[in-house]
């Protein structure tokens, strides 16, 4: 049996990760976990954070699963913090996945003018982003570094308070909307 591979789709709104994820899926044979596809079902034009939570953490489930199976499995997140990262690679390893991070990075221009694009021609994938928003975003994410894009780096501890990543992603992604 062959070793399945996670798939960590990182980047801003407007990069090209789901065109990526849409892929790797074809090519990889591969479960594709976007979550907007899932916020947008669920609750159409609204985009609530704390369900939005509960939902990535119910697809990591799922995805962690399909890895135990032997099935590669993209997640399609953004997954902008480097602690998300880790506690997802840790996770893969713990079941025997392989990892492959794969970042995307765009201008702010053309970042906008996807999202113009997007929001002109299929404003139904998508909610209204303004550019304060894209810049605010755009500050607050931690941009993978290249050891930790190749592999190679190790991961990182835990963030203080937790004991194993396992309690962290529990925390991060909690089971239900509170």
């Amino acid at each position: 049996m062959r070793q399945p591979t996670l798939f960590l789709m990182v980047g801003l709104p407007c990069t090209g990760k789901t065109t990526a994820a849409r892929r790797i899926e074809s090519e990889h044979q591969a479960l594709r976990l976007t979550k907007d596809e899932w916020v947008k079902a669920l609750y159409g034009s609204e985009n609530p954070p704390a369900a939005g939570d509960v939902i990535e953490g119910r697809l990591i489930r799922i995805g962690l699963r399909a890895l135990e199976l032997g099935t590669n499995v993209v997640i399609d997140y953004g997954l902008w913090s480097r602690d998300e990262r880790s506690a997802l690679r840790r996770a893969a390893v713990d079941v025997g996945a392989a990892v492959e991070l794969r970042y995307f990075e765009l201008t702010p221009a053309e970042q906008r003018r996807r999202r113009d694009q997007r929001q002109a021609e299929e404003p139904h994938t998508t909610w209204p982003m303004s550019d304060e928003e894209l810049a605010g975003w755009a500050a607050s994410i931690e941009v993978p570094t290249p050891g930790e894009l190749d592999g190679s780096e190790p991961l990182d501890d835990p963030p203080a308070g937790f004991a194993t990543w396992d309690q962290w992603r529990g925390h991060r992604w909690p089971p239900a909307v509170g």
